[in-house]
């Protein structure tokens, strides 16, 4: 599968609650941002070895599955490095250590604003 490369840099949503990924997907687009969605870390992980222009992932951090979000951030920076990596949960609060260097906590619920925000910041504009 090829993809052609995209002036909007591309943003993959990892969520489990299809009314919470609908949501943050609505936002994302809004911002200018193109986005790719999966409802579970097995299936990001399928999408990342498909595509090479995801250039960030915004994962939930509890999702059913072998793999929650803290550990698909980890598994992203072992094998995708410049991938930029926001998780959230409204659980869970996440310690800077429990990311991977670089990665971003957003707590649940978050605004829009935060969300795109720190897409923005990670990406350096658009």
């Amino acid at each position: 599968m090829q993809h052609q490369a995209c002036s909007r840099p591309v943003v993959l949503i990892v969520e489990d609650e299809p009314l919470l990924r609908w949501n943050a997907v609505a936002m994302v687009e809004d911002a200018g941002f193109d986005v790719v969605e999966a409802a579970n870390a097995i299936e990001a992980i399928s999408i990342l070895e498909k595509r090479r222009d995801v250039r960030a992932v915004f994962t939930d951090v509890q999702m059913p599955g072998s793999i929650d979000g803290v550990r698909l951030a980890h598994v992203i920076r072992a094998r995708w490095p410049p991938v930029k990596i926001i998780a959230t949960s409204g659980r869970f609060r996440l310690r800077d250590d429990d990311l991977p260097k670089g990665g971003r906590y957003l707590p649940k619920p978050y605004a829009g604003r935060d969300l795109t925000g720190t897409l923005r910041d990670l990406l350096g504009g658009t």
